[in-house]
């Protein structure tokens, strides 16, 4: 039987061709993915498919006996079921008006108990709660890291308004050392300048002796 004669199998028990065939895909695409995820899909009555890890290892080529070395690698298993062998022995007999994969137990279908639904709800308000916690944690963190930047800020600002107020302390001084530097040097100047004309004075006194002299 291939998958066409699987869907006309079923297409008068699900309501037409399409709406059988339509369901055939989505079981086999269901069951595809949860194999190659690694999830383990199990059918009371039917049997189980899993993913199983084959490890590196040296096989036989059949057609020359050369040893080869085989990469690890993943396939799909499938496993029967316990009703399943028993139709296919014959240790018990198909029903003919009934599906021969044992169904699932009355009410198994219809949800979680009222238990295990309190216990889930439990787990989900825990992870909730630690999940703010964790949050509420990082942000604290951050707002320490932000408080501490600011202060390293504020300090280093301090510290160069300071040294800049000694700059310009230290260069008014300076300023001052050299006015009154120049102040003293200034009258200095001054008093040459005035003993210079004594000197030309002088020297004209000298000329006009000379001239005498000569008349003479």
């Amino acid at each position: 039987m291939n998958k066409a004669q699987l869907v006309e199998a079923i297409a008068d028990k699900v309501g037409g061709r399409q709406q059988a065939a339509d369901a055939v895909d989505a079981v086999l695409d269901a069951l595809v993915r949860a194999v190659v995820s690694g999830d383990r899909v199990s059918v009371t009555g039917f049997g189980s498919f899993e993913k199983v890890d084959r490890p590196a290892r040296y096989a036989r080529n059949p057609q020359t006996g050369e040893r080869v070395r085989v990469k690890k690698t993943s396939v799909p298993r499938f496993r029967a079921g316990q009703g399943f062998k028993d139709l296919v022995s014959g240790s018990k007999k198909l029903p003919k008006n009934d599906i021969a994969v044992k169904k699932a137990p009355k009410g198994s279908l219809s949800g979680p108990s009222a238990t295990i639904s309190k216990a889930a709800g439990k787990k989900a308000a825990a992870k909730k709660a630690t999940g703010a916690a964790k949050k509420a944690t990082g942000a604290a963190k951050k707002a320490s890291a932000k408080k501490a930047t600011a202060k390293k800020t504020t300090g280093a600002a301090k510290t160069t308004a300071k040294k800049t107020t000694a700059k310009k302390s230290a260069a008014k001084s300076t300023t001052a050392a050299a006015k009154k530097t120049a102040a003293k040097k200034a009258p200095a100047k001054k008093a040459t300048a005035k003993k210079a004309p004594a000197k030309k004075s002088t020297a004209r006194k000298t000329t006009a002796k000379k001239a005498t002299a000569r008349k003479k």
